[in-house]
Order: structure tokens, then C-alpha cells, then sequence
């Protein structure tokens, strides 16, 4: 029965990649012929303008609708990944027979193993299209996504993973019904972990139909769903177990690609980093991008550099407190995310614990470091038009460096390297979704159904089958509400899930560990508080979609060019595209309004972090001063002992 599930789950995903008809696409604006050619907005200084004609890049390439790769070979990678993590699923499924082996592989993952499978937990088809997408659109600005990271690690591994470790089995619910009342406080863990995981689990699936849609042409829906049966299909049989080799797999593939690649941005320019820096404040078509696009300035305004501009803040977080609430979420959201939390669970002490933190934070420094890097060459030797005529958001920035740097379109290198950096992010989308499923079902299979609706009684054969049937429940589940977001703004997904951990799971689990009078009025405070807090306000936020925001800003283009027409000036092509655009941008969104029917946001800020994870504090504080529990605070003694001893934590499993 698992041989024949697994053939039909590669043949499944066979079917749907060769041949299939995808949907025309859209046809790229008239003005992508004349955007590519660099236009004169402003003077360039003498001193300048041997540097600025390197920049400039005059065999800049002609906008284009799609990434092209080679199909046979970009197909041919993807099976060999395919085919390599389903040996490993088989391999898994003949050790995966209890419940801690499904949950935490028997907590026989070494600290090395486990520092490679977080940082593949971490590294998300996200941090690796879209980050660099944004710094190649945003300039500095990105680079705030890109550090963020770093901060959520040293929170972890100076003040979560030991105790997590050492207090918990294998889910949130466990860490936070210790001294609790259990059933209530896990019933409000799993639903708060269920929350977080299918939005990123959302943004996660609607990235991949997006990937497989642009490069294959492989139409949306058949994307998702071919994704969304091997994710299944990897945690149902394999459990944590494959879950954590697909991790360390595709971590590997993932820091190859991106090693490389940087190192090809860095001998491109010449391994001169101030001469690297110095062609982007100095490209023209960079310069264009940020006054046309960015800041909206129809007309040049004087003593404004814009090709500086790209190199200072507030280009996307134009708000200060916006990149300080970016910063709350970031530092404190990756030590409430569940699947993060899970992996503690894996290794057999609370030293390969910190072993596998320090690792982790060591791969992801450096990932995150080279993102940087690849963004800002993407705008260089890209330009950001051509980046925005294949995807406004820039998430394809990575994929076409790839291809120009490894030779160009059409030549071998170039179609290796982006089929191959295709697949790198092909198995980041699974190893991701794996995780994030193990983390959900795990949270409704042992918190509500073994603890809740059993009281604790299931034989192990019970609680592998439940699990098992719950993991298949929410990939079926993320299936169909990746088909329902096909429209969606991922950003505003993912912003949702740290927002989410930040301000429900994080101050559950802090004071749950270190504060004597925490209770479980206050887990059930902070948990419903901080959840519906950073709900509410990223609905409410600019983060989403407002159509009549967007028919306001090419109102004000509109206008200003008009004025100069009637002034009986001549509009350059260029001119003449963007008043085109913009007049066709006002008659769609005018009147629209966002998903909740806003026509502009309530709320000033992308990120709700600096106000639910402060909200989300508080409710916890009062929640335990107005209901004081003595038997919570009697057995805090015990699970503090625990956190620092380890005491009656389960050895690993020997297989």
C-alpha cells in the first residue's frame, strides 16, 4: 500500500509538469520597450559619467513577460530532487513506528543534523525569492528583512531552546500545560499553532503554484496540487524523520546556490565592493525606478539623487516605527513559530539543543548575508524594470540573475544554472511545507484528540494512525486554501504568521517558563489577545491590497503630466507610457476596495508587532493577576528544575 501511494504521487506530479497548456499570460505593458532604454531624467556630473555608462548598463536587456528556462532540464532536476526525497520518505516510513518517532524522530537527531534542518525550516522559498526580490526593487529597505532573522536566533538560543528542550514532549501544548489546566490550554495552543502554520503554510503553497505557473507553465491549480500530495505524501509515511533529512537536503542545495551565485555577482564586479555600490547610485535605470516607481515623482525634483536614494532607508519602510514594529516581529516571532519550536524536541539533550541553535544561526547569517548581495546585483545587472515586467513584486530577481549570470538565455550554463536554482526552490517549498504540516496536524492529533478527547489514553498504533489521518486532513486543507488565495498578497501571509507567534506564542512560553505566578488564565489571555490583536490590525494595515490607493497615486501621475501637456510641453516616450499606464491603472481600482471593503487602511503600519506583541504582554500579566492559580505556582519549582537538569525527559529512540 505505501509502495503504490508513493508511485502515485510522482506519477501525479509527472502528469502535471510536461505538456500541460498554462494560461495566456498577460501581456506586458507598451511601455516595456521604451522603460528598458536609459533616458536622461537628470544631469550626471562629468566626473560621473564614465562610471554611470558602466552602470547604466547599455545592453540592458529587453523587457520581457516570463523567465524562460530550459523545460527538459529544469523538469529533469526536479525529478532527480523528486525522486531523492522520496527515497528518503521510504528509508523514514520503515523506522517511523511510535508516536515520538512520527513527532520527533525519537529525539535521535544530532545537534548537527538538527542546526542544518532549522536553518532548511528557516530558509524559505520567501527569504530566497523574495527578499532578494525586494532589495533588488527597494534597495536598503530589504536589507531589514534580510537582518531581521538574525535577532529571532539569539532570542532562541539564549533564552528557548534549552527549557523548551527539557519541559516539553513534542508540541507548544506540552510546554504550556505543564502547570496549566491542561485541556483548555490546549485547546487554545493548537488552535493559535494551527493558525500561524496555515498562514504560512498559505503563503508557502500560492508561492509554489506562482513558481511552477511562470516557469513551466504549468497552470496554477496543478502546481498547488502537485505540491501539496508529495508534501502530504513526505509526512504522512515519513513523519519527522523525512521531514528533517528533506530539510538538511534541501538546505544544502539551497546554500550551494546561493554561495555561488553571490560569488558570480562579486567577480562581475570585479571583487570591488565600493565600485559595486558606487555603479548602483550611478545607473540611470535605477535612478528612473526609484523616482518613477517608487517615489512617484512624475517630473525630476531638483537636489534629489535618486541612484543614492536606493541606498537609504525608507523607500518600502517609509514609516520609522514601521521598521521598529518589523523588528519586534522578526526578534521575537521565530521563537513562537510551532514548527520551530517542534525541532527542539528532535535532538536527546538540551545541549544538542544550543549545538543546533548555534549551527542554524551560523547557515542562516551567512544566507542572509549572500541574499543581500544577489538582490542588490539583480538591480545592477537586471535593472529593476526588467525585474517588475516579469513580477511586480520581484520574487523571479533570483531566477533571472541566475540565467544571465550562468550565460545568458538560451546558452547552456545559463539554463543549467536556472533550472538548477529552479529546483533548489522547488525544494524549499516542500521541505517548508512539510514542516508546517507536521507542526498543525501534530498540534490537533496529540493536543486535541490524544490529550483532550482520549484524556491521554492511546495506545502508540492509535496515535501514529491519528496522526497520520490528521496530517492528510490539513494538506488537504492547505490544498484547497491555496487555491481559494490565488490572489492573495503572500506578504501579508507571512506578516501574519510572526505577527501571530510574536504576540500569542512567544509571551505564553516566556513567562509560562520563568514567571512563578503564570497561570492558565494567563496563557489563555496572552494566546487570544496577541492572536486576534495581530489579526485584526494586519487586515486593517497597508500591507493589504487597496485598489483605491493605487487609483490615487496614478491620479496624481495623471495629473502632473497633463499639466505639463497643456503647459505645451512635449512628453518624452517614456512620459508618454507612464500617463498611459496610469490612466489605465485609475479606471480599474478607482472605487475598489480591499478584501474586508476598506478603501484605505485603518491602521498606519505594516507590521502590527509594535502593538499586539505589547498587547499581547499584558493580557497575559492581567489575565494571571485577576485569576491567581496556587497549584501553578507550587509547581514551579519542578518544571524550573527540569529546565535546567533535564529530568524525566524520554531518551532518544534506537533504531
Amino acid at each position: 500500500m505505501f509502495t503504490k501511494a508513493l508511485s502515485a504521487t510522482m506519477l501525479m506530479l509527472f502528469l502535471t509538469m510536461p505538456g500541460l497548456a498554462a494560461e495566456p499570460p498577460k501581456q506586458a505593458p507598451q511601455s516595456a520597450t521604451t522603460a528598458a532604454a536609459p533616458v536622461q531624467s537628470q544631469a550626471v556630473p562629468a566626473a560621473q559619467a564614465a562610471p554611470a555608462a558602466k552602470a547604466a548598463v547599455p545592453a540592458a536587456p529587453a523587457l520581457q513577460e516570463k523567465v524562460r528556462p530550459n523545460r527538459s532540464i529544469t523538469i529533469t532536476m526536479f525529478m532527480a530532487i523528486i525522486g531523492i526525497t522520496l527515497c528518503v520518505v521510504i528509508w523514514a516510513a520503515k523506522q517511523t513506528k511510535s508516536a515520538a518517532d512520527f513527532y520527533t524522530a525519537g529525539g535521535g537527531i544530532t545537534g548537527l543534523q538538527n542546526g542544518w534542518a532549522i536553518a532548511g525550516d528557516y530558509m524559505s522559498a520567501a527569504s530566497f525569492l523574495g527578499m532578494s526580490g525586494l532589495i533588488s526593487l527597494y534597495g536598503i529597505d530589504g536589507f531589514m528583512y534580510a537582518v531581521g532573522p538574525m535577532f529571532s536566533f539569539i532570542a532562541i538560543l539564549l533564552v528557548v531552546a534549552e527549557p523548551c528542550r527539557n519541559a516539553g514532549k513534542y508540541t507548544l501544548g506540552d510546554i504550556l500545560s505543564f502547570r496549566a489546566s491542561a485541556k483548555p490550554v490546549r485547546a487554545v495552543a493548537a488552535l493559535s499553532t494551527v493558525t500561524v502554520s496555515l498562514f504560512y503554510l498559505i503563503a508557502q503553497m500560492v508561492g509554489a503554484g506562482k513558481l511552477m505557473q511562470v516557469l513551466l507553465d504549468i497552470p496554477y491549480r496543478f502546481s498547488v496540487i502537485g505540491v501539496g500530495v508529495l508534501m502530504v505524501g513526505y509526512v504522512v509515511f515519513g513523519g519527522m524523520k523525512a521531514t528533517t533529512w528533506v530539510q538538511i537536503i534541501k538546505a544544502g542545495l539551497l546554500m550551494s546556490g546561493t554561495v555561488l551565485l553571490a560569488l558570480l555577482v562579486m567577480f562581475k564586479a570585479g571583487l570591488n565592493p565600493f565600485g559595486f555600490f558606487s555603479d548602483i547610485v550611478n545607473n540611470q535605470l535605477i535612478q528612473d525606478h526609484v523616482r518613477m516607481n517608487v517615489l512617484k515623482d512624475a517630473l525630476p525634483k531638483p537636489g534629489v539623487d535618486y541612484g543614492q536614494r536606493f541606498l537609504e532607508p525608507g523607500l518600502f519602510l517609509k514609516n520609522p516605527l514601521d521598521q521598529i514594529s518589523l523588528g519586534i516581529a522578526w526578534a521575537l516571532g521565530a521563537a513562537g513559530l510551532p514548527h520551530i519550536l517542534m525541532r527542539f524536541f528532535t535532538v536527546p539533550n538540551a545541549k544538542e539543543a544550543r549545538k543546533s541553535i548555534v549551527i542554524a544561526l551560523f547557515i542562516n547569517g551567512t544566507f542572509f548575508f549572500l541574499i543581500n548581495l544577489i538582490g542588490f546585483g539583480a538591480a545592477l545587472y537586471l535593472t529593476p524594470q526588467l525585474i517588475s515586467s516579469v513580477d511586480k513584486g520581484g520574487n523571479m530577481a533570483t531566477l533571472l540573475l541566475a540565467q544571465k549570470l550562468g550565460g545568458g538565455a538560451g546558452s547552456i550554463g545559463g539554463d543549467m544554472f536556472l533550472a538548477f536554482i529552479c529546483a533548489v526552490a522547488f525544494a524549499t517549498i516542500l521541505a517548508v511545507v512539510s514542516g508546517l504540516v507536521l507542526a498543525a496536524s501534530a498540534a490537533i492529533a496529540h493536543d486535541v484528540y490524544v490529550n483532550i478527547i482520549k484524556d491521554g489514553k492511546a495506545d502508540q498504533h492509535l496515535q501514529v494512525k491519528v496522526a497520520r489521518i490528521t496530517s492528510l486532513c490539513v494538506g488537504i486543507a492547505a490544498i484547497i486554501m491555496g487555491l481559494m488565495a490565488e490572489k492573495e498578497n503572500v506578504v501579508a501571509l507571512v506578516a501574519l504568521a510572526f505577527a501571530v507567534a510574536a504576540s500569542g506564542n512567544f509571551p505564553a512560553v516566556i513567562l509560562s517558563l520563568f514567571w512563578r505566578r503564570f497561570n492558565t488564565a494567563g496563557i489563555i489571555s496572552a494566546l487570544l489577545v496577541g492572536t486576534i490583536t495581530a489579526l485584526g490590525l494586519v487586515v486593517v494595515s497597508p500591507v493589504m491590497t487597496y485598489p483605491q490607493k493605487i487609483a490615487d497615486d496614478a491620479g496624481k501621475i495623471i495629473v502632473t503630466l497633463e499639466k505639463k501637456q497643456a503647459e505645451g510641453a512635449v512628453l518624452a516616450d517614456k512620459e508618454l507610457t507612464a500617463l498611459d499606464k496610469s490612466r489605465k491603472d485609475f479606471a480599474k481600482n478607482n472605487g475598489g476596495t480591499s478584501m474586508v471593503g476598506l478603501k484605505a487602511p485603518l491602521f498606519p503600519l505594516k507590521n502590527p508587532g509594535i502593538v499586539s506583541v505589547p498587547l499581547g504582554f499584558l493580557a497575559a500579566i492581567f489575565g494571571c493577576l485577576l485569576f491567581r492559580d496556587r497549584r501553578a505556582e507550587e509547581m514551579f519549582d519542578e518544571i524550573e528544575v527540569r529546565q535546567i537538569t533535564g529530568i524525566g525527559i524520554a531518551k532518544a529512540t534506537d533504531h
